[in-house]
């Protein structure tokens, strides 16, 4: 079975570019800069979105958001989504959400976060959305506040996180 093809820092699978942030390439760039680069396809994007077939569909200042699929490979025991699927797709919805009001040379990474499951999620519930918008956003934490909903924007979760906003340097 052939896996990504590393080149630097960046892997590329059907010929989609997945890597991490080299912040010699992106310390120039503002939060917002980044992600709205990710979504054109000028970045790569990262492995975690490979893994769990997710990706940054829109992002402004103050907001981002992520969509993904169900999928059976997700599923816990009792055949609903596991809330590790969920977990992720809300933490990284709130994190680029406050990633989006860092200056250039800044990244963000999650420091706490609190989820509150609504209902369960079914292997069938088809695109999901995580949406994070900030709540406040200063030099050295934000904050943000999430909700994971479908197509009908029927909300299956909420939540919210602090992040630490840290020098790429």
């Amino acid at each position: 079975m052939d896996g990504p093809k590393m080149s630097g820092l960046v892997a590329t699978q059907d010929d989609e570019r997945i890597g991490v942030l080299d912040p010699a390439v992106v310390g120039w760039l503002t939060g917002l800069e980044i992600m709205e680069r990710m979504i054109a396809g000028g970045l790569p994007k990262p492995p975690i979105g490979l893994a769990m077939d997710f990706d940054l569909v829109s992002a402004g200042k103050g907001r981002a958001v992520f969509a993904g699929t169900t999928d059976p490979r997700f599923l816990n025991p009792y055949g609903t989504v596991h809330g590790g699927y969920v977990a992720t797709l809300l933490d990284s919805a709130m994190k680029c959400a406050v990633q989006t009001t860092a200056a250039a040379g800044f990244g963000v990474t999650t420091v706490e976060f609190k989820l509150n499951f609504v209902r369960p999620l079914a292997p069938d519930a088809g695109r999901l959305r995580a949406i994070g918008a900030v709540i406040t956003s200063g030099k050295r934490l934000g904050t943000a506040e999430g909700k994971l909903v479908d197509e009908n924007d029927r909300l299956y979760a909420h939540g919210t996180t602090t992040c630490m906003i840290y020098p790429l340097a």
